[in-house]
């Protein structure tokens, strides 16, 4: 038997530093973080398109999905909390103009070493190929009937990117200690859409465009890049409204619809206006070529054929205002149904997780059973992309790591 005063189950973030805190702040402690991957912190190293967004400036402003619950933690731990404690490690990082911030090595195995390395400084154990199938509550906790701690930490990650090994195994083993679970959606994952749609643009980047999702009324709404495929949409703006899409279609039974404004930055008259001027620059061009001052070919090209008045060998001279309104319009307000998302597989978090009111928000206790806690993605708590969830990893680990009494 391997007796601990503290167990960590699940070696990525919020576990990582969680162990690191917990002996920092009692250096007599005998730690040890279980992982059932071969290595710790695989996740982390697809974050950020392999850059690693370690966390945002702006995540105290930022509304999270059970926000009043993470409010403490964030606070506490803040993004400067965070930044200066990779310092500590070592590790420098800089902020771009939206707030996020990187290594300076502008590589994710950076973190994950600096992460690594304070571990062995701190002789924490670390246990990997470490599948945790059984938690017991006996004399403090038995793990696998192999071993044996005081304190349990819970950070396994949700059920997004299994691959990675967020395979949702952990909230069995919140279960086992009499927790409860909400509906597990993906979140962060291109959408599906009308093939026949978006097919012909795949491939096709906008930089900057308007999203808004509706079903029975608004359900939410989103800006920022996104990128069509030959299944439906995928880039930041898009994927930050498939969890609100997907709990809409599993609970509703219908699919919403995303409407995108290809050109948020004018008013409606102000681009019907634009459009017809370009009858005096361009009116000998096709049809075809109507939107290339602003917009992909390929865009402007389903843009018009959405308007059921489109015909290749047709001048931009021969639209009529009735067109050009027309088109200004499908511009402003392109609708596209939502048919599902790409899933748990492809998904870069999970929303949803063991209910927050089941834990103590000041110290990651568990309301339910003493001398347990949790950190991380495995609480229902969630953001969109920027660094946020990984703000939500660190700081929920830190704070967890402190090991308060409540």
């Amino acid at each position: 038997m391997k007796s601990y005063d503290l167990i960590i189950v699940g070696g990525c973030s919020a576990g990582i530093v969680a162990a690191i805190n917990a002996k920092r702040q009692n250096s007599d402690l005998k730690i040890a973080v279980l992982e059932k991957l071969p290595r710790i912190g695989k996740k982390l190293l697809a974050t950020g398109n392999g850059k690693c967004n370690l966390t945002n400036q702006n995540a105290l402003d930022y509304n999270y999905v059970g926000g009043e619950f993470a409010a403490f933690a964030l606070q506490k731990h803040n993004p400067q909390t965070v930044t200066e404690f990779f310092a500590s490690l070592g590790l420098l990082c800089y902020a771009d103009s939206c707030g996020r911030v990187y290594p300076e090595s502008n590589t994710a195995s950076s973190v994950v070493d600096a992460l690594r390395f304070e571990l062995d400084r701190l002789k924490i154990d670390v246990y990997c190929d470490t599948q945790i199938t059984d938690i017991k509550k006996k004399n403090g906790f038995l793990i696998n009937g192999e071993f044996q701690c005081k304190k349990l930490i819970i950070a396994a990650g949700g059920k997004s990117s299994p691959s990675q090994g967020s395979d949702g195994s952990g909230y069995a083993l919140a279960k086992m200690l009499g927790h409860s679970i909400t509906r597990l959606y993906p979140a962060l994952v291109p959408l599906c859409a009308s093939p026949e749609i978006t097919k012909p643009m795949k491939g096709v980047r906008v930089r900057n465009v308007n999203l808004t999702l509706k079903g029975d009324k608004k359900i939410a709404q989103t800006s920022g890049e996104i990128l069509f495929t030959d299944y439906g949409i995928s880039g930041i703006a898009a994927m930050e409204l498939a969890a609100h899409a997907q709990k809409y279609i599993d609970n509703v039974k219908r699919n919403p619809f995303t409407h995108i404004d290809f050109m948020p930055q004018m008013s409606f008259d102000e681009l019907f206006k634009y459009l017809k001027n370009l009858n005096k620059i361009k009116g000998f061009c096709q049809i075809d070529n109507l939107l290339t001052g602003f917009l992909p070919k390929a865009i402007g090209i389903a843009i018009c054929k959405a308007t059921k008045l489109y015909k290749a060998d047709k001048n931009i001279s021969e639209l009529s205002e009735r067109e050009l309104r027309a088109i200004a319009e499908k511009i402003k307000n392109f609708p596209l149904e939502i048919t599902g998302t790409k899933g748990f597989i492809n998904a870069q978090v999970t929303s949803g997780g063991i209910k927050t009111e089941e834990i103590d928000p000041e110290t990651m206790q568990s309301k339910i059973c003493k001398g347990l806690y949790f950190a991380g993605e495995i609480i229902d708590v969630d953001g969109g992309c920027g660094g946020f969830n990984l703000q939500w990893a660190w700081a929920s680990g830190m704070l967890a790591g402190e090991l308060n009494e409540v």
